[in-house]
């Protein structure tokens, strides 16, 4: 219900959190924020994230066009673009910025230290050098972290329940936009034998790469792991496309990927990340300030399997495991 609220919202009313806010608007003084999203500004998930920052903003009181301006950036999958992005944000001198991801909150930090910085999607803002500790960030930036690296060894294990003749896993992601890949290809590798699976690294550097990898490994015994990163959000289409063509049992990080034709995934709950963003946000604006704010780890995670897709591909869902899934498209 909320993705369903929330996509409503950033289509149909993109400039107003309306009846969500709590606090009275008019106490208020007006500020400014600013969002930088590395997703299409069509990309109806891109809306939806905006939606919910917009939810978060509105139940503390903020109100767009009445006590706060948003400037709005979108930057998918070109660096040049997200610096030049991240550079105008950082000229109109916003009271706070919201950015996507790890590449979107080095750029802007690139720029600022002035300028308080929250994130979404990190997936290890340590080890990127977003912030000193979670606990204690230290800088001008804090946020939430996207997935832990051990949920590499939970991908592998729901994959191989849901396809056990599975022998290969590869794992997609973009090095250019994964910095961090290492961060999961480690546990990727080490956890995989103890299935029985032999780990197999697939980078790719643009969409037209999708299809020859995925025929290389469209072959029986061998599955996907899609990385949690901005190049796979982009590529989703391409991605679920093309395991289906090449029957390939995929497991992806995110509920849209399954929602779009994806066999199974296992993740966090984005919009309610964002949502809390905008929290986050209004307590900056409110005068906290991003080094006294702790990053704030996942706390909730869902299941999702598209009983479709498994029937196409011949697979047969274990009951126990329709038992634990927290949503089952039909």
């Amino acid at each position: 219900m909320l993705r369903r609220e929330l996509l409503h919202l950033g289509l149909a009313a993109p400039l107003v959190a309306g009846p969500l806010q709590r606090a009275p608007a008019q106490t208020l003084e007006r500020r400014r924020a600013g969002i930088l999203l590395t997703l299409h500004q069509t990309d109806p998930e891109g809306q939806a994230r905006v939606a919910a920052v917009r939810m978060g903003l509105g139940r503390a009181g903020w109100r767009e066009g009445v006590n706060i301006d948003i400037d709005y950036r979108w930057a998918p999958n070109d660096r040049d673009l997200l610096q030049r992005a991240a550079g105008e944000l950082v000229a109109a001198k916003p009271d706070v910025i919201i950015a996507q991801n790890t590449p979107a909150t080095r750029a802007v930090l690139r720029l600022t230290t002035a300028i308080p910085v929250v994130f979404c999607q990190a997936s290890d803002p340590v080890g990127s050098g977003l912030v000193a500790s979670l606990a204690r960030p230290g800088g001008n930036a804090t946020g939430f972290v996207d997935l832990e690296a051990s949920l590499a060894t939970k991908w592998i294990e729901l994959l191989k329940e849901i396809a056990p003749t599975l022998r290969r896993i590869a794992f997609l992601y973009n090095p250019a936009t994964a910095t961090y890949a290492e961060y999961y290809l480690g546990r990727f590798r080490a956890a995989a034998p103890g299935f029985g699976i032999e780990p197999v690294a697939a980078p790719v550097h643009d969409a037209s790469e999708i299809a020859s990898v995925l025929a290389a490994h469209g072959r029986g015994g061998t599955g996907l792991i899609v990385m949690p990163e901005a190049s796979m959000g982009l590529y989703r289409a391409e991605i679920v496309e093309q395991a289906a063509r090449h029957a390939v049992p995929a497991i992806y990080p995110y509920r849209y990927h399954t929602e779009g034709g994806g066999l199974v995934s296992y993740g966090i709950d984005l919009l309610d990340q964002y949502r809390r963003a905008g929290e986050y946000a209004s307590r900056i604006l409110r005068g906290e300030k991003p080094a006294d704010l702790p990053v704030q780890q996942p706390t909730k995670f869902e299941l999702t399997i598209n009983l479709r897709t498994a029937r196409q591909l011949g697979l047969t869902v274990p009951p126990t495991m329709l038992v634990r899934a927290d949503h089952v498209i039909e």
